[in-house]
């Protein structure tokens, strides 16, 4: 009977802290408020260093609207300012200025030739493209997130996502393809509040896993959110004005 009465009494200290645990769905969700505010306008720069060692940085400037439409500007240097990538759903388009046109690129293509690709940029959704599960994690004070996507038009077919117990942001990341293995790593670090009760990673370094002496790093180094911007921007009609 104590016995009994010890486990009773050990469930009901429990369970409040049970309860209190978030699911993944919440913590996809706290990742796509952060990561991809509904609305929001950036100005951010990337560097890419490539296999021989050499580096090239773009200045971009980023708009998004709602949940699906987004748009980069690039700034510099010389040789791409000019260019623009247009995604509506799961549509993008780049747009060249010595063409006046626009040409369809694929989510999974590199951006910029870097080991970003341009969902990584230009979409953040994991609540709509991945089925999640908390699995354990070797990192402490974190949640490790098993996601796995549900369509075969996302970027990768999984990710393994750490998130901080403290305020739910990411701390790293692993990206794997249909093979199971892994395509990239990424590492999130510089947290900064850009608004008040608005913190986010200031700095993504994405690397790259097939060829390790490859490495992009993003940096945001404005964020605005809540901008509103009419439809217009976000047409194949409006790139290039």
């Amino acid at each position: 009977m104590r016995a009994f009465m010890l486990a009773v009494l050990m469930l009901l200290v429990a369970g409040p802290a049970l309860a209190g645990e978030p699911t993944a769905e919440e913590l996809l969700e706290r990742y796509d408020a952060v990561m991809g505010p509904h609305t929001f306008e950036a100005e951010s720069q990337m560097t890419a260093w490539r296999e021989d060692g050499s580096s090239r940085s773009y200045a971009l400037r980023m708009l998004k609207a709602e949940d699906d439409k987004s748009r980069v500007w690039f700034k510099a240097p010389a040789s791409v300012k000019g260019q623009e990538i247009l995604r509506v759903g799961d549509n993008t388009w780049v747009y060249l200025p010595n063409l006046k046109r626009a040409t369809r690129v694929a989510n999974r293509d590199s951006f910029q030739g870097g080991d970003f690709n341009n969902a990584d940029i230009l979409r953040v959704s994991y609540a709509k493209d991945y089925a999640g599960k908390q699995v354990p994690s070797e990192v402490p004070e974190t949640w490790a997130l098993e996601l796995k996507a549900k369509s075969a038009e996302t970027a990768y077919d999984s990710i393994k996502l750490w998130l901080r117990k403290s305020d739910g942001l990411p701390v790293k990341a692993q990206y794997f393809g249909t093979s199971g293995q892994m395509l990239r790593s990424a590492e999130f670090s510089d947290y900064k509040e850009f608004e008040k009760g608005y913190t986010r990673p200031a700095k993504v370094v994405m690397r790259n896993e097939l060829v390790k002496s490859r490495r992009s790093e993003l940096v945001v180094k404005s964020l605005k959110r809540g901008v509103s911007a009419p439809a217009q921007r976000f047409t194949q009609a409006d790139l290039g004005r």
